[in-house]
């Protein structure tokens, strides 16, 4: 799709145009000239009932009079000043679907001018084109019959100018296909997306930019390097865990310190020897999301080339039952030394983040996220709404929490204290692997913040948002959005 911004005259315009009504019957500024043009026929409909302004009601009108536009898509906006992010979105889905039923080529919208509570124009444009393209994502590489949607829109016009419109625009693209790689990906079944899959897909990111190399690690790698908790995890598999590392370099400083975000790449967890429950256990291969959510953001870095260095960790790994897998009682002996008791094996994704975390000191990053679908119970906790958020840095959470709230790519900060250490005491080891059954999503933090001493830290569990379920199963692609803003951010304060 061809997204493009400019100041079009209402009278010029012979293709396809969409404007907004509000309720109690008033019009938005380009609905009013077109009122005007045709002699009060929207004023008409307005009377007569057939349109009422409310949020998501969408009638398509022809031949107005006077009007050479071949489609007029009017689309009620609530109340006009009262409208929020989530009904925004409403509107924009419903807009786009009802173009998706017509042979429409091209598309000059006035929605920019709807005012949304403590948002511009910048965060109008941005978040529309991030809609648009969900609506247009389709996963169906295993489908023998696609589902063939005969859209032939091919270019949308924002009615904006200016370098504001055009960089959200930017923006938005590089952040949209930054979530359709981390979908992609995703979505693909464990038979085919494994850790050396994985990997490869790393490579490939990294063959296709100039700005990227990646390197691989293997197990035998990682036995040299006493990755033992992380090899644990791996030993009940026949695929072979994979560290891929993708290291982006654009900074002025090429000596910069870099960012550093890893993410969980469990391609399927069964849970080991504590085996999950058989019901949705197909959705075990959504256990990758972090990873795939990291892979997606250095794809959108490719685009937007920010002036960073940051470096991509993609933890691949599955955690099976067999002959050869880890035991409930093991004790690990982990790359920073400190032992760890295993109470639970289905706690792994914990046990493959402490070795890599370890593994990142030798790049003194100026800071590491870790993004990870962790603990079920951080979803009992925020549902599937909200990202949680841990943090030893009372300045990165707040960082990560201001790019979760222009995103709308929502995280919400959990505690951190020394009482959650409390409950990973374990009597053979330094560490257990889990601390019970009450703050769960906080103590996996905590045992993860152990191995976080040598710089600022945030981890990001996104077990509730990483994907949906149900009818509508599939990977959300988030939280690409709220870290590639973070990114840019971060730019901007240097």
């Amino acid at each position: 799709m061809k997204y493009c911004a400019k100041s079009t005259a209402l009278l010029d315009i012979k293709s396809n145009i969409i404007v907004s009504i509000f309720e109690e019957g008033e019009l938005s500024s380009a609905a009013r000239k077109i009122d005007e043009i045709s002699q009060g026929y929207l004023t008409g409909l307005l009377e007569s009932g057939e349109l009422t302004g409310k949020i998501g009601q969408i009638v398509v009108l022809r031949h107005l009079p006077n009007y050479n536009a071949q489609r007029i898509f009017v689309v009620g906006a609530g109340k006009k000043g009262e409208i929020n992010e989530k009904q925004f979105k409403q509107i924009i889905e419903s807009t786009i679907q009802a173009v998706k039923a017509t042979k429409a080529q091209q598309i000059i919208s006035y929605l920019s001018d709807i005012e949304i509570k403590h948002r511009d124009l910048y965060w109008n444009i941005r978040f529309s084109v991030e809609t648009i393209e969900a609506s247009f994502y389709q996963f169906e590489q295993f489908k023998s019959k696609k589902n063939e949607q005969h859209i032939t829109l091919t270019e949308f016009i924002f009615s904006a100018e200016g370098e504001v419109a055009q960089q959200a625009i930017e923006d938005a693209k590089a952040v949209a296909l930054g979530v359709k790689f981390a979908k992609d990906v995703a979505n693909c079944p464990p038979n085919i997306c494994h850790p050396v899959y994985l990997a490869e897909q790393a490579k490939n990111l990294a063959a296709s930019s100039a700005l990227m190399k990646t390197t691989v690690l293997g197990e035998k790698d990682m036995a040299e390097l006493n990755m033992n908790a992380y090899l644990a995890v791996s030993q009940g598999s026949v695929n072979e865990a994979q560290l891929s590392i993708i290291e982006y370099r654009n900074h002025p400083n090429p000596n910069a310190k870099p960012i550093v975000l890893v993410g969980k790449g469990l391609t399927f967890d069964a849970g080991g020897i504590s085996l999950k429950p058989a019901e949705a256990m197909d959705e075990m291969k959504y256990d990758m999301g972090g990873a795939a959510a990291v892979y997606g953001v250095m794809h959108a870095l490719a685009e937007l080339q920010l002036p960073l260095n940051v470096i991509g960790v993609l933890a691949g790994c599955e955690n099976l039952p067999d002959g050869h897998a880890y035991r409930p009682g093991d004790i690990l002996t982990t790359m920073k030394g400190l032992t760890v008791e295993v109470l639970n094996t289905d706690a792994e994704g914990r046990l493959v983040l402490c070795d890599t975390l370890t593994y990142v000191e030798r790049f003194e990053p100026e800071l590491v996220i870790d993004v990870a679908t962790l603990t079920g119970a951080c979803v009992v906790a925020l549902g599937a709404h909200n990202s949680g958020l841990i943090s030893t840095d009372d300045e990165l959470a707040e960082e990560l929490t201001q790019a979760a709230t222009e995103t709308t790519d929502k995280a919400w900060r959990l505690p951190l204290g020394e009482e959650y250490q409390e409950q990973l005491k374990s009597n053979f080891a330094d560490l257990a692997n889990i601390g019970g059954r009450w703050g769960g999503a906080i103590t996996a933090g905590a045992f993860l913040s152990n191995f976080t001493d040598k710089y600022r830290w945030a981890h990001l569990d996104i077990a509730g948002t990483a994907w949906l379920q149900g009818a509508n199963k599939g990977a959300t692609g988030r939280p690409v959005p709220l870290l590639v803003q973070f990114l840019i951010n971060q730019a901007k304060n240097k």
